[in-house]
């Protein structure tokens, strides 16, 4: 059979075709009784819109592209920050009646690739995730003037709306714990130093040091299992003694965690570990994890929501969500 038309849709309801158009995309220019007809019309006939037609017409795509710029090994790894973000933005999405375009930028090629698609517009906003001190989409999107939040405070100089969490205090207040138990020896595993988390945990963690008479042991992994294990033995060979360790995020935790075990050091006993991040599965290491929560829902959501609302609208582009210590058994 062949497909409905707007010319069909029109006969039928006794319009023309132009205000068929203007009810079919929603514009308000159209009385209640007229726009009643017309949407019977298309019931009954089973009209379907032309998405491609439709855009040309409203200027939108209904589809907001969530770029990360991480590889896939790492966007589908173990770490849950990242199929918790996708998952929230797919569901906030689906609420506002618009889809997700998830794209993965890594390298050069990857980036370019981006930089195409979204200047072609085929989206109408972009949520940017993972950004590096060297990415250079944050630019590039900031000069084509397309809608842009990023999660978490950019990396690069820009001027661009983001959500992030208070990194800094959370950290603080991690050392600070530590602190208060009477540990001597406090190391700390930092994240990646090209990326505003890694710099910020790591500000947090040695603001809680400047104070006291404890010196700054640090090691720096990249947010992975692997870059956790191998920082924790480094750890172990410059400070044998140490007593305690600060951890930028849960993944690099649980490496250390393993490392602590085969090196026979018992904890909290000998070694308390504090994490960051509070994934559900440090509810069930061995023992169970002490951490900063980072509101990685919550942050999602929040960043969705902004890109949604309009400018002249929003209170601010910049959201700062707070951070909460959870004690458990590892300190």
């Amino acid at each position: 059979m062949k497909r409905p038309t707007l010319e069909a849709v029109a006969a039928r309801a006794g319009v023309s075709r132009a205000t068929v158009s203007r009810v079919v995309n929603g514009q308000s220019t159209v009385t209640p009784e007229i726009r009643e007809t017309v949407l019977r019309a298309v019931s009954e006939l089973g009209y379907v819109p032309n998405s491609a037609a439709r855009s040309l017409v409203t200027q939108r795509t209904d589809s907001i592209a969530l770029v990360i710029s991480e590889p896939a090994t790492r966007v589908f790894s173990d770490d849950r920050l990242f199929s918790t973000v996708i998952r929230t933005v797919s569901s906030e999405l689906e609420a506002a009646d618009k889809q997700i375009v998830l794209m993965l930028a890594s390298a050069p090629r990857g980036h370019a690739r981006v930089e195409r698609y979204i200047s072609g517009g085929h989206v109408d906003g972009v949520l940017l995730l993972s950004m590096h001190g060297a990415d250079p989409l944050p630019g590039a999107l900031t000069r084509m003037g397309v809608p842009v939040v990023s999660y978490g405070r950019p990396a690069v100089a820009v001027e661009m709306p983001y959500v992030d969490n208070d990194n800094v205090g959370g950290a603080s207040a991690a050392v600070r714990h530590l602190l208060d138990s009477g540990r001597r020896r406090i190391a700390t595993i930092a994240g990646p130093q090209d990326m505003i988390g890694g710099q910020d945990r790591l500000t947090g963690y040695r603001e809680a040091l400047r104070d006291s008479d404890r010196r700054s042991i640090v090691a720096v992994g990249d947010f992975t299992r692997a870059s956790g294990i191998s920082a924790m033995r480094q750890l172990l060979e410059d400070d044998p003694s140490l007593d305690a360790v600060f951890v930028a995020n849960d993944v690099m935790a649980i490496g250390a965690l393993q490392v602590l075990r085969q090196a026979g050091r018992r904890v909290p006993d000998d070694v308390a570990v504090v994490g960051f991040d509070d994934i559900e599965a440090v509810r069930y290491t061995d023992p169970p994890l002490t951490t900063v929560r980072h509101p990685i829902p919550e942050q999602a959501t929040a960043m969705v929501r902004l890109l949604l609302t309009p400018p002249q609208e929003r209170a601010s582009d910049r959201v700062i969500l707070p951070s909460e210590l959870v004690v458990r058994e590892s300190a």
